[in-house]
C-alpha cells in the first residue's frame, strides 16, 4: 500500500487526493518495482487550516512493501523515505519516515518565522490521519486475505 504501483495513497489517506493522473514514463522492466519509480504523483493534501498542498511523489528507490525512497516536488522540494520495520513476533509493524523537505510557497516561508507551530500542529494532524488510514486499509486487507 506504501509502495504499490497505482500510488493508491488517496484511496486510504483522508485529505489526500489525485491532484492529476499518474504520469508515467517507460519502465526498464515489468517488475512492480521498476513499473513504481517510473511514476509519478501528483497529490493534493488539504490542511485542516484550509489551505491544500499539491506534491509530486516520484520514487527512486524501491524494495517492496518494505521501502520506498523518494523526491518530492510542487508546494514541497526534497526527499522522502519510508520503511516498515517488522516488530516482536511479526504482531506489529513500525513504520520510519524520514522527510526532508522545505516549502516552495512564498507565503508560507514568510509566514514560517511566526506561524511554525500551525504548520507544525497541521502536518502532525495530516500524518495522523494518514496513520489510521493506513492501519484501516492493511486491517480491511487482512480481513479479505483467507485464512
Amino acid at each position: 500500500m506504501i509502495a504499490d504501483t497505482d500510488m493508491s495513497w488517496p484511496q486510504w489517506w483522508p485529505n489526500c487526493t489525485f491532484a492529476a493522473p499518474l504520469e508515467r514514463t517507460e519502465a526498464l522492466s515489468q517488475a512492480p518495482e521498476e513499473i513504481l519509480k517510473a511514476t509519478t504523483a501528483h497529490l493534493n493534501f488539504k490542511a485542516f487550516l484550509g489551505y491544500t498542498l499539491t506534491i509530486t511523489i516520484h520514487p527512486t528507490k524501491v524494495a517492496a512493501p518494505r521501502d520506498i525512497e523518494f523526491d518530492a516536488g510542487g508546494h514541497l522540494q526534497g526527499t522522502g523515505r519510508v520503511t516498515l520495520v517488522p516488530q516482536e513476533q511479526g504482531q506489529a509493524t513500525r513504520m520510519d519516515i524520514e522527510w526532508r523537505v522545505r516549502p516552495t510557497q512564498r507565503w508560507m516561508n514568510v509566514l514560517t518565522p511566526i506561524a511554525a507551530p500551525v504548520f507544525v500542529a497541521a502536518h502532525a494532524l495530516m500524518m495522523r490521519q494518514g496513520e489510521k488510514g493506513l492501519e484501516q486499509a492493511v486491517a480491511n486487507n487482512r480481513a479479505k486475505k483467507p485464512a
